[in-house]
């Protein structure tokens, strides 16, 4: 998952990024097939929507939770600070990229070239933040956080997801490697674990989350 060693455990924030960039990938890849309208298609597809949901939850709990408290304990850090208000100002120009898909797919006029243009900034702009936050952010979290602010960021994150677990999680393990979904669901009490196994992730699969023949990717 990552060659840098950590106190806290970061499973869960790279499990996270990981889903993102799947899902990065198959919007893209409807964005560039020619045989459908992908804005007809992007917009009916679910995995849009649980998309767009799911990264609303994360950087709102990073906002609100994560980012607050580790400004203030590098605040007499120069260099960490910039990396902390880089992570703020990616995410102010992040989630408008949202907003700007929405309102391309509503576009009848402007033709799926303006759609691909949007998608493609999306793509480049939300890759660059993690990518950042990986390899700088994560570091001073770590150096940062105590086990109470990461317990109460998690708390946070599966506050907003609420009642939408039993489609969240297959969500974020959908198609992640074995030791990923083994250290995932190995957080969870046996009657969640067995509920995952026996229910909710034979439901997701179950689901035509981007249409057919979309539902794999290279990323």
């Amino acid at each position: 998952m990552t060659g840098k060693t950590f106190k806290n455990d970061m499973s869960m924030m790279y499990a996270f990024h990981d889903a993102l960039r799947r899902e990065l990938g198959r919007i893209a890849k409807i964005t560039a097939e020619a045989t459908d309208d992908p804005r007809q298609v992007l917009q009916a597809a679910l995995g849009w929507e649980l998309f767009k949901s799911y990264l609303h939850v994360h950087h709102g709990a990073e906002d609100d939770v994560l980012w607050p408290v580790i400004r203030a304990a590098v605040r007499d850090l120069p260099d960490e600070l910039a990396v902390i208000e880089a992570m703020e100002a990616e995410h102010a120009v992040v989630d408008p990229g949202l907003d700007a898909v929405d309102t391309a797919l509503a576009d009848r006029e402007g033709g799926p070239e303006r759609l691909a243009t949007i998608v493609e900034r999306l793509v480049g702009g939300l890759g660059a933040h993690l990518k950042h936050e990986e390899d700088e952010a994560l570091v001073i979290i770590d150096r940062h956080a105590t086990p109470e602010l990461l317990q109460r960021f998690g708390f946070e994150h599966g506050l907003r997801i609420g009642d939408d677990s039993p489609r969240y999680l297959p969500w974020l393990l959908d198609g992640a490697s074995a030791d990923t979904v083994a250290t995932v669901i190995g957080r969870l009490p046996e009657p969640l674990r067995l509920a995952y196994r026996d229910e909710w992730q034979p439901a997701y699969a179950g689901l035509d989350v981007w249409g057919p023949e979309r539902g794999s990717t290279e990323v």
